[in-house]
């Protein structure tokens, strides 16, 4: 592709995303700031769509992008733009520490009203692995096992003991688990408890047993998923649903969300900010939608993936910003939340 076609092309996608209506020989001389004439451009148009980058809706002269036209935009023409200042300011002043629930919804809130399309946070995958513990007594012979995983998910369980703590020695059996297995998956602290419960009081030995047992079942229980906000503004979006089987089929993506789920675990092994274009990518499964999506993480460690939902035609210099932004303040909300201080929902 020659100088001319790569900026009549870059025209002619930014015009469609800005207007909506194919694109004709003459917006593009005016906009183009190319001295061409209108032949030249039809010529060059017409090249254009043989090698599979516009095409032609059968109502107009004029051409709109394809997919593959889109993913050499998004790849080599795009100029991103810095988010504003009251959009920036926004979406830092609404995500901020707390539970990993609230944060989370937060951003997807977040996304949704920046991009004015539905936004998508995958929940942090639970391991194996804890970073505290703590015990509360509840009443006699019942005590609240507090559990922190790393990416900051709180689990309570309620322990039926066969014996009355004081508080004294909860705090030293939490202390004692904390100091020498916090980081291990639990696995690895039953191998370890097999060897030194006989060298502890008979009271911490079985405290820590029921913790660990219990603990290991939380973990393993399963998650909701993602959280979505906002897919309501999608049937605002003429050419997502511009028949009934398109509507069926934008519905079916939010009621089964099995090929969201396959995307953003995709994404979340990928560096930085992906851009996932329907009609070229058999993930997404509607040919007019476009999902741009960016990997959070806690403490370093990438625990799951956020994003946009909305159309091919979207404002990609726009939106990309506000995805890698949220992905941003959402790794740091979570990382900085203070779990030595445990609150309990």
């Amino acid at each position: 592709m020659d100088k001319r076609a790569h900026e009549l092309l870059k025209t002619l996608i930014e015009r469609y995303i800005s207007e909506g209506h194919p694109v004709g020989s003459r917006t593009l001389s005016r906009h183009s700031g190319l001295d061409l004439s209108a032949a030249t451009i039809r010529n060059v148009m017409a090249d254009l769509e043989e090698m599979g980058f516009v095409t032609s809706p059968h109502t107009s002269a004029g051409r709109i992008p394809t997919p593959r036209g889109y993913r050499l935009f998004v790849d080599t023409m795009l100029t991103i733009r810095p988010l504003e200042d009251i959009a920036a300011r926004e979406a830092s002043e609404e995500i901020q520490p707390d539970s990993p629930k609230r944060v989370i919804a937060a951003a997807a809130h977040v996304l949704s009203n920046l991009s004015t399309f539905a936004g998508v946070v995958m929940s942090p995958k639970r391991t194996q692995i804890f970073k505290q513990i703590e015990f509360l007594r509840l009443s006699e012979k019942r005590i609240l096992l507090i559990l922190v995983s790393p990416q900051g998910d709180v689990q309570n369980r309620i322990l039926l003991t066969s014996q009355d703590y004081t508080p004294s020695q909860l705090i030293e059996a939490s202390n004692y688990i904390n100091s020498h297995y916090a980081g291990l998956d639990f696995e690895s602290v039953r191998m370890r408890l097999r060897n030194e419960l006989d060298g502890l009081r008979a009271d911490i030995s079985a405290l820590m047993s029921q913790a660990v047992q219990a603990s290991s079942s939380t973990l393993q229980e399963p998650q909701d998923g993602m959280v979505i906000s906002g897919e309501k503004k999608l049937l605002e979006v003429g050419e997502l649903v511009s028949d009934m089987d398109k509507i069926k089929r934008l519905f079916q993506v939010f009621e089964q969300r099995t090929s969201l789920m396959q995307l953003l675990d995709i994404s979340s092994r990928a560096d930085g900010v992906q851009i996932f274009i329907g009609g070229e990518s058999a993930l997404v499964p509607i040919d007019d939608m476009a999902v741009i999506t960016a990997p959070y993480s806690v403490d370093g460690v990438v625990v799951g993936t956020l994003g946009v939902i909305g159309p091919t035609r979207m404002a990609y210099e726009r939106v990309i910003p506000i995805v890698d932004i949220t992905a941003k303040l959402l790794s740091s909300a979570l990382s900085q939340q203070d779990y030595t201080k445990v609150t309990h929902e």
